[in-house]
């Protein structure tokens, strides 16, 4: 009867330890991922970091317009027009709406190559039914696993966290919808986009109350954060708001007049660090 009462307790530790470690947020421990918020993007930073992180003259840079393609159309042209924009004349484009197709060795020998992913906006949702555990999504992690970068702006930002904010094949303004489920690429955290530009600052609440274990983060256009593990950094113009429960002012906040906890959100700004697995921010003086 000991031996027996003894396994069952050593059995429950690891279930028990697997359930805390599914609540934390984090990055990948090896490959970068940068979250763009949408809006105009060419004369900001953003670009150059993703071409230099993935290996600037040398890289092999795959884009995936899924996002914005409808009835199978590419505007190829806008494409190559932003991408020179960015310093990137050279990159391949990959795209199928169907998933047995990104369940092929062919269709994925460009990510297999690749150094640097770039989902472009529209709706995400169309990422998702494309390419969402097939052997394409798992080839993408496999490019992280190799210290290889994935960006994207807005959906393509929003695809890479573990929730959609968004996902209703209906319309976007609807935050839970028919699509909840990213890539995971961030675990415990759901990414919404455009949002000082679109005044959205408030939806996120209606995510974060059926689902307060999630980190929630809004980006704004023409700003992004670059996540390595645990942390990320703010980089562009615009801010980024952080939805942890907490709150946090360069000037504190002891004599601030602050809302109940599940109300209160927060922004960075460029240069700003946060930890994603201790949920704080990073103060360079401490």
């Amino acid at each position: 009867m000991v031996f027996s009462i003894i396994f069952t307790v050593v059995l429950l530790f690891p279930k028990d330890s697997e359930a805390q470690e599914n609540k934390i947020s984090t990055g990948h421990k090896n490959g970068t991922l940068i979250a763009i918020g949408g809006g105009e993007i060419g004369d900001t930073e953003i670009m150059a970091k993703f071409r230099n992180l993935a290996g600037g003259d040398s890289a092999k840079i795959v884009v995936i317009p899924t996002a914005f393609v409808i009835n199978n159309q590419i505007d190829t042209a806008l494409l190559k027009r932003n991408f020179n924009e960015y310093g990137i004349p050279n990159f391949t484009i990959l795209h199928t709406s169907d998933p047995s197709v990104a369940n092929t060795d062919e269709f994925v020998k460009p990510i297999k190559e690749a150094t640097g992913i770039y989902f472009t906006g529209g709706r995400h949702w169309r990422i998702a039914d494309s390419y969402l555990n097939t052997i394409a999504h798992k080839e993408m992690l496999k490019l992280l696993d190799r210290g290889g970068v994935i960006a994207g702006s807005s959906a393509g930002a929003t695809i890479q966290g573990s929730y959609l904010a968004r996902g209703d094949t209906k319309n976007n303004q609807i935050m839970m919808g028919d699509h909840e489920i990213g890539f995971g690429f961030i675990s415990n955290i759901t990414i919404d986009q455009h949002v000082l530009a679109r005044n959205r600052q408030f939806d996120m609440f209606t995510i974060l109350e059926r689902k307060p274990e999630l980190l929630g983060i809004g980006i704004d256009e023409s700003t992004a954060i670059i996540v390595k593990g645990d942390v990320f950094e703010v980089i562009g113009k615009s801010y980024v708001l952080v939805y942890d429960t907490a709150f946090w002012s360069r000037e504190g906040f002891d004599m601030k007049q602050l809302p109940d906890k599940n109300q209160m959100f927060y922004f960075l700004k460029s240069g700003d660090k946060y930890n994603l697995r201790k949920r704080q921010v990073i103060r360079e003086w401490d």
